[in-house]
């Protein structure tokens, strides 16, 4: 017996003189920051416990028994030595674990049991042999998690456990015994025999470990620990951080205490959503809730604070929804105030007519008084609403009206149309036909109809048009092509990839001065599946940033350097089968070199660029460089007194431009003159005339700019079709007047066209 306690007192002192190292080496950090300790390089000590192992029914170490004085020295000891230094604890730093739980070295050269290569040769299956840690039953989380360093005692809510091995440092690295760990934690535990792996369980994630290997994986996903999983006397040891890391479990390094602390109050989350964006009052409620366990936990119980399936009154009402789990721990409260509205009232259709009866011919007025108590009718639909009717009998017309909560009314008139006649169809289509809309008339006409004698002039700016292939089939350079002064990119192509891609202009100054590059306007439209969609948008923001002097933008350019330019073009990126297209104008003081290039979303241009094929045309569309690309026309004679029309895109009044395609080494024609700004000024334009939109080479989606007003080539989604169809451009009054119109071909369309003058028949 005076053997035994001669060996307690000695490896008391011992174990005193380690951890007094250990505290003396650690270095105090700001509050809130990881503390990092340097170990004393002293040989360990060997602490042998004579002392019996507690058995599995202890659960509490009591002060007033005498268990208390004869559990491990290590524990006791380790207890004193917090009073030697107080160091801050540091929060979810591995680095602070490891170092903090190295053990210090004493001059006898034994170490503290870390297992031996023997140990780590152990051939057991570690869930199978590896019993629970000594003390209540596992599997049920509680509260924070104590650990000691270098012991195998565990704290838990009050309560006292062992593991079966103690906290150990291994080549640097903290490790602890994985069953203990995960019983107290609460999740599961089991051993796949064919796989050889141990399993950890937490709700849906699940961490496998093998013996003697660094790596483990977290939902199938390989990751690599500090060092790798053993065995030591049938107990499965792994690092710490693997499972905190991995789990996400937050903790805190106390140096001075030499304990880790698990936080593992993880409450239960609740949420919840009214699907309705609108509450009204009588209006059933639609609660969709959601919740979790950050635990895995079953969610077992709900309760509502001022819940209710429909509210009888207006007003303001808040809402809190919280869940409990299985362990019995509620959610915080999750609440959510809401706006119960008076009852939606539906809108009130109605609309009047100038008059109850018509001729045959006679325009209608129609007035719409529509109401609503909101303010808000957001949808109204017609049904036989036409300016005039040229059938006699009664009419019925019908207006329905929707407001923002979808409640809907209809209204309907009947009026009556004599047998008397005011106008015929042509004439009333003349002379009615509001400006962006449509008509039919014998199209056959139009070619009889005498031409416009008009000459042009040609203002300096280069076009390059690049537009070949129109579909891209892959990734490369569909446009290649070098430009100083007065500038202007047509840019128009399909994806044909079938992979997500973007397009990029990429401008480089290989001049040995400094250039700049000033964007003066900008017409970009897209993705979009719709090519004519596409085209007649373009234009339209092209005219308009003309109009209003925007999207303007400079660049400058170090000699060498490279930059995007027209960088609307690359926002978004272009799906299979979309369609961008785009107008702008530009000017650069000094040459610059261009490459307009098209490569999968996430890859950089820049890197890209050298390693891209030049794209060969299509054979079909058009590319190329044009010169002289803003045609300049001024007629001073009168027109409109005769019917006459002003052919563009013909390539006979108005040639195509000629250029080249510099990728092909050939020259290029501009069929269609797609790209070409046509400025056109009428001098004298008849009273009393009709000046009207007629494609002649197929559909037409587009705008023209009218007396500086951006006219819609048909109002809406609809399009000119045929040449057979008139688009109402303007109307001369009652003196002659100048016009000018400024057009361009929309990508997409068909060309060539018409503008249309004719005289308009006399009012009745």
């Amino acid at each position: 017996m005076n053997l035994k306690r001669n060996m307690s007192i000695v490896t008391a002192v011992a174990v005193l003189q380690a951890f007094t190292v250990g505290s003396a080496s650690a270095q105090p950090v700001d509050q809130g920051e990881a503390a990092v300790v340097t170990p004393a390089k002293v040989e360990s000590v060997e602490v042998m416990k004579i002392e019996q192992p507690s058995t599995e029914n202890e659960v509490k170490i009591k002060s007033s028994t005498s268990s208390k004085a004869e559990s491990t020295v290590e524990d006791t000891e380790a207890s004193k030595s917090a009073v030697v230094e107080t160091t801050p604890a540091a929060e979810n730093d591995p680095a602070a674990i490891d170092q903090a739980t190295t053990t210090n070295e004493s001059e006898e050269g034994s170490t503290i049991q870390e297992g031996t290569a023997e140990d780590d040769k152990t051939p057991a299956t570690p869930a199978q042999v590896e019993q629970p840690a000594t003390g209540t039953a596992a599997g049920t989380p509680g509260g924070d998690l104590t650990l000691y360093m270098n012991s195998n005692k565990m704290e838990q809510d009050g309560n006292t456990f062992l593991a079966g091995q103690p906290m150990t440092v291994k080549n640097g690295v903290s490790y602890v015994a994985i069953r203990a760990l995960v019983d107290r934690v609460g999740y599961g535990v089991k051993y796949d025999n064919k796989t050889k792996e141990t399993i950890i369980i937490s709700g849906d994630n699940e961490l496998r470990f093998k013996t003697n290997s660094k790596v483990y994986t977290v939902n199938g996903e390989s990751r690599t620990m500090k060092g790798p999983a053993y065995q030591q006397k049938n107990t499965f040891m792994v690092p710490l951080t693997s499972i905190t890391q991995a789990l996400n479990i937050s903790y805190k390094v106390n140096q001075s205490a030499k304990t880790v602390v698990l936080n593992l109050h993880k409450k239960p989350v609740a949420s919840f959503v009214i699907s309705q964006k609108e509450i009204f009052a009588g209006d059933t409620v639609d609660y969709v809730t959601s919740y979790s366990s950050p635990n895995g936990l079953e969610i077992t119980n709900e309760r509502w604070t001022g819940r209710q399936d429909s509210f009888d009154q207006a007003g303001t009402y808040t809402i809190s929804y919280q869940v409990q789990d299985s362990n019995g721990q509620w959610s915080d409260p999750y609440s959510v105030t809401i706006q119960v509205l008076q009852p939606n009232l539906p809108p009130v259709a109605m609309f009047t007519t100038d008059k109850d009866q018509y001729k045959m011919g006679e325009k209608i007025t129609y007035m719409d008084q529509s109401t609503d108590d909101e303010g808000k009718i957001e949808k109204t639909v017609w049904d036989n609403n036409p300016l005039a009717f040229f059938e006699p009998g009664p009419q019925t017309v019908t207006l329905t009206v929707t407001d923002n909560h979808g409640a809907t009314d209809t209204y309907s008139k009947v009026i009556n149309i004599t047998n008397e006649t005011l106008y015929n169809v042509s004439d009333f289509n003349l002379l009615f036909t509001p400006v962006g809309q449509k008509f039919t008339f014998n199209g056959g006409e139009v070619t009889s109809m005498e031409k416009v004698p008009y000459t042009y002039r040609d203002e300096a700016s280069l076009l390059i048009r690049s537009n070949s292939p129109e579909t891209v089939n892959t990734e490369g350079i569909v446009y290649q092509e070098s430009s100083s002064g007065q500038t202007r990119f047509m840019i128009h192509h399909v994806n044909n990839t079938g992979k997500r891609v973007k397009m990029y202009v990429i401008a480089t100054n290989n001049n040995p001065y400094p250039a700049v590059f000033e964007q003066q306007n900008m017409g970009f439209a897209g993705p979009t599946p719709f090519a004519t969609v596409a085209g007649k948008l373009s234009i339209d923001k092209w005219f308009k940033s003309i109009q209003a002097g925007a999207d303007q933008k400079k660049e400058y350019f170090e000699p060498g350097e490279s930059k995007l330019i027209l960088t609307e073009l690359n926002k978004t990126p272009m799906k299979e089968g979309q369609v961008i297209s785009l107008y702008s104008d530009a000017f650069s003081d000094y040459s610059l070199d261009y490459n307009v290039i098209l490569v999968e979303e996430n890859k950089d241009p820049f890197e890209a660029l050298p390693t891209l094929p030049v794209l060969d045309r299509d054979g079909v569309h058009n590319r190329g460089t044009y010169p002289n690309a803003t045609r300049v026309i001024t007629y001073d004679q009168q027109v409109g007194a005769t019917p006459a029309r002003l052919p563009l895109g013909d390539n006979a009044s108005d040639p195509n431009l000629v250029g080249t395609d510099p990728m092909a080494y050939t020259d290029a024609s501009n069929a269609g003159n797609f790209g070409v700004l046509y400025k056109i000024t009428l001098s004298n334009v008849a009273p009393r005339t009709l000046i009207s939109f007629n494609p002649r080479g197929g559909k037409y989606f587009g705008v023209a700019l009218v007396n500086g007003q951006v006219v819609q080539i048909v109002d809406g989604s609809l399009s000119i079709n045929t040449s057979s169809e008139q688009s109402v451009l303007y109307r001369t009054g009652s003196s002659s007047e100048s016009v000018t119109i400024l057009f361009s071909a929309a990508p997409g369309s068909n060309l060539p066209v018409n503008l249309l003058f004719t005289p308009l028949p006399m009012e009745k």
